[in-house]
């Protein structure tokens, strides 16, 4: 039930919510994307930036709002419009990428890659990461089953000393600077498209999907604030979010900045993660590196614990075969058996997902967001998210690593794809067939609207 008066919320319970949001957002894990963009981007860090900034933080931002102005109690609520199956395939697909298959393992192997590895020599770092995965795993698994709230309690002590440890390496950093960054060179597509490139990086974070799927924890705790009042609540939702936001911005920027910096002394890394342990041994020798490693080890569980039981408690409601335990037990071992293929391959593996999964979220968004003003009409849904949908199956399958990638199948799909669909060269063939898609739902619900007061 609405509450007849809304309750108005202080500053202090803004910056509460504030910090929800930025917990949910920003993880250990979100700090080597943007340092390896600002290593690609070099002297175009500030456009590169810009593009990354809309995915990685201005989309996350809406999808909190998506959830609130639908009242949805989770993704499969939110896709629902479309059809119950196609809800269900992009929950299960939307929680497998943030379980199992890429979030979950990637944050056991970003602590190992930062934190281990540079301690340990080069010959023992195979074995290393499946001894490490095994026990961060095991440890993952235990939290989670009892579903113990002692990590969340120790993690709104971790944020912040991780913070002021980021804080000091930024302080560090600018004051002795590895490089200039207005002359530190460009690599490959950020030479001519850096805005583009940075927007498609950004879909690495996942944190448009971890919107759609755990929003609603953030939501449900503003409800309570304000009455359930549902207007004040997207008020809040916008006014905590932007809060939030532009901290995740400013470390974000900071960050791309320190990447590009990074160019005057190191040469560009495999990944954000080994770049930034370089960078923090630079400044602060062995102690600030171990210090490092058990700072990001907490932080990576911390968001791990999240995941995983996020994925458990989805897989256990809409498939009930399984309990809890037994979808728990599931993704941890999918998730330690994909940690060890070492975080390229995550990261290479994961972007054909992203491909097809980001698009269609933006879609799943924006009409939500835009819902009001058509009804939530289910004919406008299902028009824009076939048409895009389709050009999502091809970003997929052209995104396809090696040796996948060169099989003719795939070849002649990325012919097809390049002549027949706009923008597909710069990775945005989603964009003109999403765009009329929308354009031809409205058009049909308008046409419908009027039909039926004849």
């Amino acid at each position: 039930m609405k509450s007849t008066k809304p309750k108005k919320i202080s500053g202090k319970q803004y910056l509460v919510v504030a910090s929800m949001i930025f917990a949910l957002f920003f993880g250990a894990g979100n700090l080597i994307f943007p340092l390896h963009l600002g290593q690609l981007a070099g002297k175009n860090w500030l456009l590169a930036s810009t593009g990354f900034l809309l995915t990685g933080v201005v989309l996350p931002l809406l999808s909190l709002l998506a959830i609130a102005i639908t009242r949805s109690n989770g993704i499969y609520h939110l896709s629902l419009p479309v059809g119950s199956g196609f809800a269900l395939i992009f929950m299960t697909l939307t929680q497998l990428t943030l379980g199992p298959l890429f979030a979950a393992p990637r944050n056991a192997t970003v602590s190992y890659t930062v934190g281990i590895a540079p301690l340990l020599p080069k010959q023992f770092q195979d074995i290393g990461l499946i001894i490490f995965t095994i026990i961060f795993f095991v440890i993952v698994f235990a939290i989670a089953y009892n579903e113990s709230d002692i990590l969340s309690s120790l993690g709104k002590i971790l944020n912040p000393i991780f913070l002021i440890l980021l804080f000091l390496v930024f302080v560090v950093a600018f004051a002795k600077p590895l490089g200039n960054p207005s002359s530190a060179h460009v690599t490959g597509v950020y030479a001519h498209r850096a805005l583009i490139s940075g927007f498609l990086e950004g879909y690495n974070t996942m944190d448009a999907l971890a919107g759609l799927a755990f929003g609603v924890t953030v939501v449900t705790s503003i409800k309570e604030l304000v009455n359930n009042d549902e207007l004040e609540t997207a008020k809040v939702t916008a006014k905590s979010g932007f809060i939030a936001v532009l901290g995740i911005g400013l470390i974000y920027c900071l960050l791309i900045i320190l990447g590009a910096m990074s160019l005057g002394h190191f040469k560009i890394a495999a990944d954000g993660g080994v770049l930034l342990s370089e960078i923090v041994t630079y400044y602060a020798g062995i102690f600030g590196q171990a210090l490092l490693a058990m700072l990001i080890f907490l932080a990576c569980l911390t968001t791990a614990v999240g995941v995983v039981a996020a994925f458990a408690l989805d897989f256990h409601s809409h498939y009930p075969k399984l309990s809890y335990h037994a979808w728990l037990a599931i993704a941890c071992v999918g998730s330690l058996a994909t940690a060890n293929l070492g975080l390229v391959q995550i990261i290479k593996w994961s972007l054909p997902i992203l491909m097809f999964l980001y698009p269609i979220a933006i879609v799943l968004i924006v009409l939500a967001l835009l819902s009001p003003f058509f009804k939530n009409d289910h004919v406008v849904y299902k028009v824009a998210i076939f048409l895009t949908l389709i050009p999502a199956i091809f970003d997929l399958i052209v995104n396809l690593p090696a040796p996948l990638a060169n099989t003719n199948f795939v070849k002649a799909v990325a012919n097809w794809r390049m002549t027949y669909l706009p923008l597909a060269n710069v990775g945005l063939s989603w964009l003109v067939p999403t765009l009329i898609g929308l354009v031809l739902g409205i058009v049909l619900h308008i046409w419908r609207r009027k039909k039926e007061k004849i």
